[in-house]
């Protein structure tokens, strides 16, 4: 069994990424900026954001935090975006969700200049990417398909069942895995929570990528030998023996399936960092778009 090891990989591509940052200072050329938006105070979001906001320091890009409070009205938000829509000097942004209860998130994100949009969540972004036409890759998915090429694991071919339809990871998952590219040309089946007889399903494939949202709910004897598993998931579990009083787990249950799989993303370490990587490799293509298109 080899860990897919999400943190040492998206390390490297931080580190190809800073190269091409390091080439525009030295020409004089304007440097990538992502900015974000932060409504609210939610633990998650904010470690996020942190975690974002730390990595463009390390790798050379401006970033710029927008931090709003929780009763931030939606037309107050919706006037900071487009303040971002017209500010030539930022590439890219993000809007962190979820969003408080108040606002409209699809009003949100569908605000968003396409353009900008590196967590490629606007309808643009999606319909360009069902069409296999060149648009900005939502960040989760764009990162397992990193992993998978740079592990070098066969996809062509192969059975993959993608647990989970939300529009962030499962629906756009199953797109991209069906393509025509170096991680796709696979034969994709999507699961769910109203699916009868899943583990009829998950015991045929050679990928499993699990973003369920139910924590360790795919175990060892759900799965053949030999199989791939991605695990999305993450969740706060209470634990007595840990210092913080509770311990991180994935949608799989790691104990039992990695017994069993050839290759298996850990929980944390996994699918998170590429998550943030790629967020970067967006917004420097951002800036070459906009650079091409001045």
């Amino acid at each position: 069994m080899i860990l897919l090891d999400g943190k040492k990989t998206s390390n490297d591509i931080k580190v190809e990424i800073a190269a091409e940052v390091t080439k525009m200072k030295a020409n004089g050329e304007k440097v990538p900026h992502l900015a974000a938006i932060l409504v609210g105070t939610d633990g998650a979001s904010m470690t996020y954001v942190g975690a974002k906001v730390k990595a463009c320091e390390q790798i050379g890009f401006v970033s710029t935090l927008i931090d709003l409070p929780s009763e931030t009205t939606e037309v107050i938000l919706l006037e900071q975006i487009e303040k971002l829509n017209q500010n030539s000097d930022v590439d890219g942004f993000i809007v962190q969700l979820p969003l408080p209860k108040h606002i409209d998130e699809q009003k949100v994100l569908k605000a968003i200049n396409p353009d900008k949009d590196v967590d490629g969540f606007h309808p643009t972004n999606v319909g360009r990417m069902a069409l296999d036409l060149p648009c900005f890759l939502p960040a989760t998915p764009y990162g397992i398909l990193e992993l998978l090429e740079r592990y070098n694991i066969e996809t062509s071919g192969k059975n993959v069942v993608v647990m989970g339809r939300s529009h962030i990871v499962g629906r756009p998952m199953s797109i991209l895995m069906s393509q025509k590219r170096k991680a796709g040309d696979a034969t994709v089946t999507l699961v769910h929570s109203r699916t009868k007889d899943l583990a009829g399903f998950t015991k045929k494939a050679d990928i499993i990528i699990v973003a369920i949202g139910i924590s360790e709910f795919l175990k060892g004897d759900m799965v053949k030998d030999g199989v791939v598993v991605i695990d999305v998931g993450i969740t706060r579990l209470p634990d007595a023996t840990k210092k913080s009083g509770f311990r991180l787990a994935g949608d799989v249950d790691f104990k039992s399936v990695s017994e069993k799989a050839s290759y298996i993303t850990p929980v944390p370490g996994g699918v998170g960092p590429m998550t943030i990587a790629m967020l970067l490799k967006n917004t420097l293509l951002a800036r070459e778009r906009h650079r091409a298109n001045s």
